[in-house]
């Protein structure tokens, strides 16, 4: 059993499955949104699942496609590909299998989630090329991410809304936003490299006010989905939550410090999708009594 444990706890690290925390919860403020209060259990277990599926494939397929620039940054050495303690077979065969569940899962939802579930793929598995030729890439990473709730909601109603398309919007630009963060501690190598980024293309002070600008953006794009979706007072204090932990989150990085982007990517991000979900459950509470 130790071996296997290991070998569990190594893929669970390479996916960052904890990371799931940045897109789940915006599938379930989708879901709870289309649904007016929770959805059944069924579909809510296939909408959870389908993220979880969806994720990994994309966490494991950019592992596999980068496992050779990893192994040359020494930020990413010591990942489980370019260290060795994980094959490029095994992490083929977790992509394939993780593939093909987020389909199944699709399909367990409705006709419509079925159809779209290649094309979906297609954006989760291609945004791991796009640093090759494209300093866009920030912006695929945030579709990736922000097709969540637009799934989410579709599972739900078999069809599209404003509400939806505004929080997908809102979700592109949180993530492009922090992801440019992110990407300044890799300036150095990309420009090394001939990798395409912002940082790399335009330097770390644009960089950093790009994201400030995306995220001033997704906070409207939050405040008009809730228009949209009718919601009351208690979801908009969750999006002026949101903008404080935003605030914050740039407050902690600039150009000539960039020591704490660890706590700036992962501490709050962390709350910005769950913030907004619990306060998204509170106003449906609240409005349904």
């Amino acid at each position: 059993m130790r071996p296997v444990l290991r070998q569990t706890a190594t893929v669970l690290e390479m996916i960052k499955f904890q990371h799931t925390i940045f897109a789940l919860p915006f599938a379930l403020i989708g879901a709870l949104l289309a649904a007016g209060g929770l959805p059944p259990a069924w579909q809510a277990g296939w909408i959870v699942a389908a993220c979880v599926f969806a994720r990994t494939a994309a966490m494991s397929f950019n592992r596999l496609v980068d496992a050779d620039f990893d192994a040359r940054n020494p930020r990413t050495a010591d990942r489980a590909l370019p260290a060795g303690r994980l094959s490029r077979a095994f992490v083929a065969a977790i992509v394939a299998v993780s593939s093909a569940l987020f389909i199944v899962s699709a399909a367990m939802l409705n006709t419509l989630a079925l159809m779209l579930s290649p094309a979906a793929l297609f954006v989760l598995l291609g945004y791991s090329y796009t640093k090759r030729f494209t300093w866009l890439s920030h912006w695929v990473l945030g579709l990736a991410l922000g097709l969540a709730p637009a799934g989410a909601w579709i599972a739900v109603t078999g069809g599209l809304a404003w509400a939806p398309l505004w929080l997908c919007a809102g979700v592109m630009l949180w993530t492009a936003g922090f992801d440019l963060i992110y990407a300044c501690q890799d300036r150095d190598f990309d420009v090394r490299e001939g990798l395409f980024s912002v940082p790399a293309r335009f330097g770390l002070a644009t960089a950093l006010r790009i994201s400030a600008v995306l995220h001033v953006l997704c906070i409207a794009c939050f405040v008009f989905a809730g228009i949209a979706a009718g919601s009351g007072l208690l979801y908009h204090v969750g999006v002026a939550l949101v903008t404080v932990l935003l605030i914050v989150e740039h407050s902690l990085v600039n150009p000539r410090d960039l020591s704490r982007i660890e706590a700036a990517f992962f501490t709050v991000n962390s709350w910005v999708g769950v913030t907004l979900l619990v306060f998204t459950a509170l106003d449906l509470i609240v409005r349904r009594t």
